[in-house]
């Protein structure tokens, strides 16, 4: 039997190359500002007004020690307004209008509600947000980073909510990836979007229960 024959130089240069180019980090993180980072979320969202998007959430519950997976949809509209509907099994739906979460789940419907710090509400962070930024806000704690043209935002309120912090994985055009909430109690929910619409024209009419 004949004995395969040498690769020729140049196949072999190019196999070298793919080599190195597979072993590099491909992932260039850095830290950065807190202010540089919420001022690229700033900039991001400046020319978003709405949007929708679809999800799946990863739900930890500290008491029962396990994560259930969902999947659902959400919207959003400036300056206040967030909606989050899941699908069967875990079917519920969620309404925070600024400062106010109701909620609608099990068999009975019947709603729930839980009003926020006046810090933590959604009205409050717009309006911190309105102009560029040049110092960090007061009452909280952040930390970003930036990994190949992805930004990572880490807010931590320093009042006593129930929620511990609030991480956004965003690119630079305010498309929002991923979001991951800590609460006090330990559990953590991560919302992976998909399918992200900007500015579709929501109204009030899309942020009920019923």
């Amino acid at each position: 039997m004949r004995m395969n024959q040498a690769r020729p130089l140049h196949t072999v240069f190019f196999l070298l190359l793919a080599v190195l180019l597979l072993t590099a980090s491909p992932c260039l993180a850095r830290t950065i500002s807190p202010v540089e980072g919420l001022e690229a979320l700033r900039h991001g969202f400046a020319g978003i007004a709405d949007f929708t998007a679809d999800i799946t959430q990863e739900k930890r519950l500290s008491l029962m020690k396990r994560t259930m997976v969902m999947s659902g949809s959400l919207r959003f509209k400036k300056p206040d307004l967030f909606f989050m509907e899941i699908n069967p099994p875990f079917s519920g739906r969620m309404l925070l209008r600024d400062t106010i979460i109701e909620q609608v789940s099990g068999k009975d419907r019947t709603p729930t509600r839980i009003a926020l710090p006046p810090e933590q509400g959604l009205k409050q962070w717009f309006s911190k947000l309105a102009a560029p930024v040049t110092s960090l806000p007061d009452g909280v704690a952040v930390q970003a980073d930036l990994t190949n043209s992805v930004y990572t935002l880490t807010v931590t309120p320093q009042g006593k909510g129930q929620v511990k912090d609030i991480s956004i994985v965003f690119m630079g055009n305010g498309t929002i990836r991923k979001i991951i909430i800590n609460e006090r109690n330990g559990d953590r929910a991560t919302m992976t979007l998909k399918k992200v619409r900007r500015n579709v024209g929501l109204t009030e009419k899309d942020f009920r229960l019923e």
